[in-house]
């Protein structure tokens, strides 16, 4: 490393280089799906503006994915300062687009002219075909770069206008190479439901599958049918359309009957069609409105108990809802777009949300009252469970666990918390962390299965208290204002024992720290299974099929060398030095996120859990294990 720092040491990265150099910086690197909603996006904003109909989806037989439209199709022509097609300035230059300003887009997803330059940078080849202006339009990349110029063609007679984009993911920036097609179909779908009349289909070569949706009646049929047979108030859902100039919103909710412990409770928010899982400013104006509603309809018709008073999760935490915003001026925490951070988006729908729902309200005040009855008693049971916590002495004053080795951060989002199974596997743990920002809880075994036991019977368990009390949150608290530690790790051996434990530690954050998986605060650590040696080049494989993965790409740079592999038996196998580097430290480690992404897969998901962990389903996880046991493998 040089001791000089001069100007001719600073590098400038130019063109798609700094996408390749920091790919995390501008997608989700687990695997290329978000690759695809890029492109999908720009084909849902020309149905958004009116010019698109039908989108179509496939998932070819090379590992290729494209996506077709049949909208006004990319500009070929021209651009007056650049001197290059219109089509090429898209793909290959950051931060170029037409969404800046609302001449030709007034709702868009795609707001920062990064998304399809970067499916681009990180593809090894990328096609594009355009037709327009009774042409059709070829041009190729490869690895971003101009492979075949632009040409153009006469088109074939009812061909119509649109843009066809398939693009090859490069798998070295991707942990997974490969794209989920009951993912892509479930968003998908959700598209087509957002935008009645929009026709959205999903095609896979190989296994051949396909699916086509066009929905006409909006949100609230979509989220009827996503509760079933949940006893659901008001049923069917209630639909609130708010239209306007900069900000118009549509929302399906109906309040789960809080006594039912196995009801769904699915909550989805779009912003402009794109999701967000983790909810942002659109979500908390939609709770504070709620909340507002139903607080005045109570304080008009006297029909709270003296000396109760309802919070906001009171009234949102049995709250189904699908929100639809569409916003101008729609800003996220970043290119993923999981969160919307638009100050105005909160104020805006929570006004929104506040005036419909209480004009519902009083022009129904039955079924309102039903509604607050529900509530009113999920506040006493809240109440009661509080008066137990206390009587068990959990508190913030109480003194932190013994085997909890803390961080000397106070800082919420720059810290962490790494939950440990095993004192060997947490010894090794404390000794790799940075003592700053990551705390350390070792665990003893298998904690309690706590699917189906009420958050205050958990409390007897001792790894249960002790995570809580490290956390600074009781189970089942909505507030979550005394919350110690931005990020929850939870980091298990990497085989099947391991990912037991990590089972019930999600069913526990699943099921009774509910408020801490909505802000997307839990995730599970990726610890590695294998060290591949090969002279002194050292890698790391999570599974079997990285592992393989690795050895095809070190044969092919060292043929005929062959490679030394070491299986880990568990976490504290690895000295500090190798868990540092592939687990712990945030610029090497591979993290996934809980995220409650969207109406079907939340409900799937409690499910599975239902039938893995539910004591009265014993004879249904025999039958799937027997059937689908062979099939068990880790999806990222």
């Amino acid at each position: 490393m040089s001791t000089s720092y001069r100007a001719r040491d600073i590098e400038v990265l130019e063109g798609l280089d700094p996408v390749r150099r920091r790919p995390g910086m501008y997608t989700d690197t687990s695997s290329p799906e978000h690759l695809a909603w890029e492109v999908i996006d720009n084909s849902v904003d020309e149905a958004l503006a009116g010019h698109a109909r039908r989108i179509e989806v496939r998932l070819h037989t090379d590992g290729s994915l494209s996506v077709r439209d049949d909208g006004r199709g990319m500009p070929v022509d021209l651009h007056p300062t650049l001197g290059r097609p219109g089509v090429e300035v898209i793909l290959t230059t950051l931060h170029a687009g037409s969404k800046f300003s609302e001449r030709v887009y007034r709702y868009a997803g795609g707001l920062h002219g990064v998304g399809v330059s970067v499916v681009n940078a990180l593809s090894r080849r990328l096609e594009v075909s355009v037709w327009r202006d009774g042409a059709e339009y070829r041009m190729a990349f490869a690895q971003g770069e101009v492979a075949e110029n632009l040409t153009r063609s006469a088109a074939a007679r009812g061909t119509g206008t649109g843009t066809l984009v398939r693009f090859w993911p490069e798998p070295r920036y991707f942990a997974s190479s490969t794209f989920s097609y009951d993912r892509l179909a479930r968003l998908l779908r959700a598209k087509a439901v957002l935008l009645p009349g929009l026709e959205v289909a999903i095609v896979a070569e190989d296994p051949p599958r396909s699916d086509r949706w066009r929905y006409e009646d909006g949100l609230g049929p979509y989220l009827a049918e996503t509760l079933g047979d949940a006893l659901v108030r008001p049923s069917p859902p209630l639909v609130l359309s708010v239209p306007g100039e900069k900000m118009s919103l549509e929302c399906a909710l109906a309040w789960v009957d809080p006594e039912s412990a196995e009801a769904p409770r699915p909550t989805e928010s779009y912003v402009n069609l794109v999701p967000t899982p983790l909810g942002g400013t659109h979500v908390a104006g939609l709770r504070s409105g709620a909340a507002e509603a139903v607080r005045e309809f109570c304080e008009v018709r006297g029909l709270v108990p003296r000396g109760l008073k309802l919070t906001i999760e009171d009234v949102v935490g049995s709250l189904a809802y699908v929100l639809s915003l569409r916003l101008r001026e729609a800003e996220f925490a970043g290119q993923t777009k999981e969160r919307l951070t638009a100050r105005d988006a909160q104020g805006a729908t929570a006004g929104a949300i506040k005036d419909a729902l209480s004009l519902w309200l009083h022009r129904h005040p039955q079924i309102g009252e039903e509604i607050v009855a529900g509530l009113v008693r999920l506040a006493q049971a809240r109440q009661q469970a509080a008066a137990v916590v206390e009587r068990k002495k959990f508190s913030a004053a109480l003194a932190l666990p013994g085997k909890l080795a803390d961080c000397t951060s106070r800082d919420l989002e720059s810290s962490e918390l790494f939950l440990v199974e095993g004192d060997s596997a947490g010894g090794s743990a404390r000794q790799a962390r940075d003592r700053a920002t990551q705390a350390v809880l070792a665990l003893r075994g298998k904690i309690l299965n706590t699917w189906e036991s009420r958050s205050e019977e958990i409390l007897s368990s001792n790894e249960v208290r002790d995570i809580a009390r490290a956390l600074g949150v009781a189970p089942a608290q909505s507030d979550t204002a005394g919350l110690r530690y931005g990020k929850v790790c939870i980091l298990a051996d990497a085989d099947s024992d391991g990912a037991h434990i990590a089972t019930l530690l999600l069913a526990l954050f699943l099921r009774h720290f509910r408020s801490l998986v909505r802000e997307g605060r839990v995730h599970v650590a990726q610890p590695p299974l294998y060290r591949i040696d090969l002279g002194e080049t050292v890698a790391y494989a999570r599974d079997d099929a990285e592992r393989d993965r690795i050895l095809e790409a070190l044969a092919g740079d060292a043929p005929g060398r062959r490679a030394t592999i070491t299986r880990f038996k568990g976490l504290g196998e690895m000295n500090p030095e190798q868990l540092r580097l592939t687990t712990m430290d945030p610029t090497s480690r591979r993290l996934i996120r809980l995220v409650l992404a969207d109406v079907e897969t939340t409900r799937s998901t409690e499910d599975l859990f239902h039938m893995m962990l539910s004591r009265r389903r014993a004879g249904d996880r025999r039958l799937w294990l027997e059937r689908r046991g062979a099939e068990a493998r880790a999806e990222v």
